[in-house]
């Protein structure tokens, strides 16, 4: 399932994207779901991190489109944006949040297609591994690289990342079964591991390459070296 987002302040450029970009996906025989937006307050507040595709009016009234992209960035590195505008001059500066390119209204079908085939194909080459997290502030979509350890906090879940930490209302046990596969390893009752970020095991706790010191249970230190001496290639 590819999920496609279009906002923009112009109902008629959202209704047809929507059926042009439907219909690209009956043609292709390709999952897509298409998720409307009609302002940058809207685009905000209702944005969900499993959005893949985001095509975005630039010259909107209340928050326009770039602002509105720097605003997602700071939840979602990843998304694929790629600005409408009317103006080729407001496209450059997209490029200082990632845009991946931009399009001339109106758009032609033959284009829009273009521009699916290319990002769609990028999207199915590599899906990256991913946790879609959901607190009282929004929901994220945090890649599974860029998280240092997890551990438990007030019942909850914190997740540390290398830009941000993170509530989580997972329960560990859930997000354990889902990042092990990845890397992930459970070093203590409270917390869990990107083991890539495992510079050094001393004693009863270990030492990230950032120098944050994190406990090692006593009755989980023998499967926690196990798995980390698999990802060093049996040093341990």
């Amino acid at each position: 399932m590819i999920a496609v987002a279009v906002c923009d302040d112009a109902p008629k450029i959202t209704d047809s994207l929507k059926k042009s970009i439907e219909e690209y996906g009956a043609l292709k025989q390709k999952e897509i779901r298409v998720l409307l937006y009609h302002n940058g307050e809207e685009l905000l507040e209702k944005y969900v991190s499993e959005i893949d595709i985001l095509f975005l009016d630039i010259q909107m009234p209340g928050i326009d489109g770039i602002t509105a992209a720097e605003k997602l960035r700071q939840k979602d590195q990843k998304v694929l944006i790629i600005f409408l505008t009317s103006f080729i001059k407001y496209a450059l500066d997209g490029y200082r949040v990632n845009a991946s390119n931009y399009l001339v209204k109106p758009v032609s079908r033959k284009r829009l297609y273009l521009e699916l085939d290319r990002w769609i194909g990028e999207l199915e080459k590599k899906e990256e591994p991913f946790l879609a997290v959901r607190n009282d502030n929004g929901e994220y979509k945090v890649l599974l690289k860029t998280i240092r350890y997890i551990e438990t906090y007030q019942r909850n879940l914190m997740i540390h990342t290398d830009t941000a930490d993170l509530i989580c209302y997972q329960k560990l046990k859930a997000v354990e079964e889902a990042t092990t596969p990845y890397g992930f390893a459970r070093s203590h009752a409270s917390y869990l591991v990107n083991v890539f970020y495992v510079q050094t095991v001393e004693k009863g706790e270990m030492r990230l390459t950032t120098g944050e010191v994190l406990p090692i249970g006593r009755t989980r230190k023998k499967a926690f070296l196990e798995q980390l001496g698999r990802y060093w290639g049996g040093i341990i």
